[in-house]
């Protein structure tokens, strides 16, 4: 049966395509076997730019190998997740991860400091580190601490600091439930903090940590259809994507009025 070609008879918002700085799709994956990231990438592989593992997976999967060439044959960047950094860092053992993450492929890793309360100069060193060892990296910015205040000069500070270290990317933190970080307890986003993350004058772009479909939603509205979006549940992928468009209730009127104005 010969595969239809997408319609064309509606307007939607305009995509990037990969490979891509603006308009990134990151997935989080806390445990998908090999057949199942194979179905996903086949149908919607073109939608995705990044796919981490999330947490320590990685580290227990004995198909990372081939999940890793899985992916980059679909042009999908492989990412461990940061708190797996973290735990290599808190025991002595980043050589040996960066060793480990080199030998089995990884395109990229995740430096964050949320999980263990590393001091700002280890995680500056990790940066250069991952650079060292030829990582794209990206600097998550936040704490996974809801007890940690989230103040914007902070979160500019901090992202400068990362930058000129080496990062490539930087991730706005709200953890894979929305409510930390860029949110509130109640997975609210905080404007102030996209605010400062968007005003930084860097050349990295933000990607925006955003498991929630609210969450989604308000990112696409305020930053546009190509805003980059990270912790994207494995099956939600289509999902975020007809978002962007404005092929979702949260962003019809939106992105309707914006491809109408064109």
């Amino acid at each position: 049966m010969p595969i239809s070609e997408s319609p064309r008879f509606l307007r939607t918002a305009a995509r990037t395509i990969k490979p891509r700085r603006r308009g990134i799709t990151h997935v989080i994956d806390t445990g998908t076997p090999l057949a199942g990231i194979e179905a996903l990438v086949e149908a919607y592989g073109a939608f995705v730019d990044v796919w981490k593992f999330g947490f320590g997976t990685a580290y227990l999967d004995a198909a990372i190998a081939s999940k890793i060439e899985l992916l980059q044959a679909h042009d999908i960047k492989a990412c461990p997740g940061g708190t797996l950094l973290e735990a290599a860092w808190w025991q002595g053992r980043s050589e040996e991860f960066f060793g480990w993450a080199r030998s089995l492929g990884f395109d990229c890793v995740e430096v964050s400091r949320g999980a263990t309360g590393m001091p700002p100069s280890a995680k500056l060193a990790l940066i250069a580190a991952a650079r060292d060892h030829t990582f794209e990296v990206f600097a998550e910015v936040g704490s996974k601490d809801p007890g940690e205040p989230a103040r914007p000069e902070q979160w500019l500070e901090e992202a400068r600091r990362d930058i000129d270290s080496g990062a490539r990317w930087l991730v706005a933190e709200g953890r894979e439930s929305g409510t930390v970080g860029l949110y509130t307890a109640d997975g609210l986003v905080r404007a102030d903090l996209v605010d400062a993350l968007e005003g930084a004058g860097t050349d990295a772009p933000v990607v925006y940590e955003a498991p929630r479909r609210e969450q989604q939603a308000w990112l696409v509205n305020h930053l546009g259809a190509n805003v980059n979006l990270a912790n994207i549940p494995r099956d939600e992928i289509l999902a975020v994507e007809a978002l962007r468009r404005g092929l979702r209730s949260d962003t019809l009127r939106t992105r309707l009025a914006a491809a109408c104005s064109t």
